[in-house]
C-alpha cells in the first residue's frame, strides 16, 4: 500500500505516474473499480494510456482516475495535483496560488483554479447535526470578513468607505460542538433573528446547549428547545462554562490564513475558504485522534469524488453562477 508520511516521501513517491494512480485506486475504488458513466466493475486497464476502459459500449468508455473528481478535464499531472492537495491540507495558514505555482511548477491562473477545486473537495459539510451528545455544548458567533477602508492607502480611501458603505462586509456563522471538536462555518445575509436561528435549528440538534454572546439575534433559543446560555462581551467573556473562546479561536486561525496569506477575498469565494479552514480544524492532531500529515492527506484524496467547478463558474461567466448570485 502506497502511504507517504511526509512531504519529501510523497515527492519522491508521486514522481512515478503508475504510484499516483495506484494512490487513487486504493483511496477512491478500494473494492475494485467501477464505471463513473455505467457502474460496471470489471472494466480492463490500458496500462500504455494509464487509463480504464469499459466493457459496454456507451459514451466515455474510457476514463481516468481523475473523471468524476475535482480533477475531471485537467491537463494538470496527479503528481502535481496529488501534491498541491497535500500542501492544502497540511499548511496551517494556507498556501497562495504564488506559492504554489513556483513549488509544482505551473502558471499562477492554475494554481488559483486549482486550488479553488480543491477548497471546493474539502468543504464537505455532514448532513449530520452537532450537539447530539446528550445536550451538547456548542458555541454559535457570527463574525465579519473583508478588508477595513480605513487602513487603505490614503488617496483610496474616501473611494472605498463610500464603496462598502453599499456592499457592507460577509459575515460568517460558526458553531463549534465542543464534544467532538468539530466546526461548522457558512456565510449569512445578515445577522437578524431568523437568520442566525434558522441555520441553528438546521446544523444543531434539538435539546443541545447552545453559549452565544449577548446579540439580540440570539433570542427566544430557549423556545426552540434549546438550553441556552449568553456571555456578555461588554464586561465578561468567560463565566464558568458559559463562554464562546473557542469558536473565537477558529476566528483567529481564519482571519489569519485570509489576512497573512489569501490578502485579498472576493465574498462569492469566502465559502470555499472556509470549507478550507473547516478541513483542517477538523483533522487537526488531539489526544483523542492523533492525526499526522498523512491521514489528512488521505482524508482530503477520499472527498474529492462527484464534485467539479468549471472556470467559467469560477470566474463568474456561468449566468447561474455563485458569483452573480451574491
Amino acid at each position: 500500500m502506497i502511504d507517504p508520511k511526509t512531504l519529501q516521501e510523497a515527492i519522491l513517491t508521486f514522481a512515478n505516474p503508475d504510484n499516483c494512480v495506484a494512490y487513487m485506486l486504493e483511496r477512491r475504488w478500494p473494492n475494485g473499480v467501477v464505471c463513473p458513466t455505467c457502474g460496471r466493475t470489471d472494466a480492463a486497464w490500458v496500462a500504455k494510456r494509464r487509463v480504464w476502459q469499459c466493457k459496454s459500449r456507451h459514451a466515455k468508455r474510457s476514463f481516468s482516475a481523475k473523471v468524476g473528481t475535482v480533477m475531471e478535464d485537467s491537463p494538470v499531472g496527479l503528481d502535481k495535483w496529488l501534491l498541491a492537495m497535500w500542501m492544502v491540507a497540511n499548511c496551517k495558514n494556507g498556501v497562495s496560488s504564488w506559492e504554489m505555482h513556483r513549488a509544482i511548477g505551473v502558471t499562477q491562473k492554475t494554481a488559483w483554479f486549482l486550488l479553488h477545486r480543491i477548497r471546493l473537495a474539502l468543504g464537505n459539510i455532514p448532513a449530520s447535526k452537532i450537539g447530539t451528545n446528550e445536550g451538547g455544548p456548542v458555541e454559535v458567533d457570527e463574525t465579519a470578513v473583508g478588508p477595513d477602508p480605513y487602513k487603505m492607502h490614503s488617496d483610496r480611501r474616501t473611494k472605498q468607505r463610500a464603496a462598502y458603505g453599499q456592499k457592507p462586509k460577509a459575515i460568517v456563522m460558526g458553531m463549534l460542538d465542543r464534544d467532538s471538536r468539530q466546526v461548522r462555518a457558512q456565510m449569512i445575509p445578515n445577522v437578524k433573528r431568523e437568520t442566525l436561528q434558522n441555520a441553528i435549528l438546521e446544523q444543531i440538534e434539538k435539546g443541545a446547549t447552545v453559549y452565544t454572546d449577548g446579540w439580540t439575534g440570539y433570542d427566544q433559543l430557549a423556545a426552540q428547545e434549546y438550553i441556552h446560555a449568553t456571555v456578555n462581551h461588554a464586561n465578561e467573556y468567560v463565566r464558568g462554562q458559559i463562554h464562546t473562546q473557542g469558536i473565537e479561536n477558529f476566528w483567529s486561525l481564519l482571519k489569519r490564513t485570509l489576512r497573512g496569506t489569501y490578502v485579498a477575498v472576493e465574498p462569492f469565494h469566502l465559502d470555499r475558504y472556509l470549507g478550507e479552514q473547516c478541513f483542517r480544524f477538523n483533522n487537526r492532531a488531539t489526544k483523542e485522534n492523533p492525526l499526522n500529515d498523512a491521514d489528512r492527506f488521505a482524508i482530503a484524496v477520499t472527498q474529492i469524488v462527484g464534485k467539479r467547478l468549471t472556470y467559467a463558474e469560477l470566474t463568474g461567466k456561468e449566468a447561474n453562477s455563485t458569483a452573480e448570485a451574491f
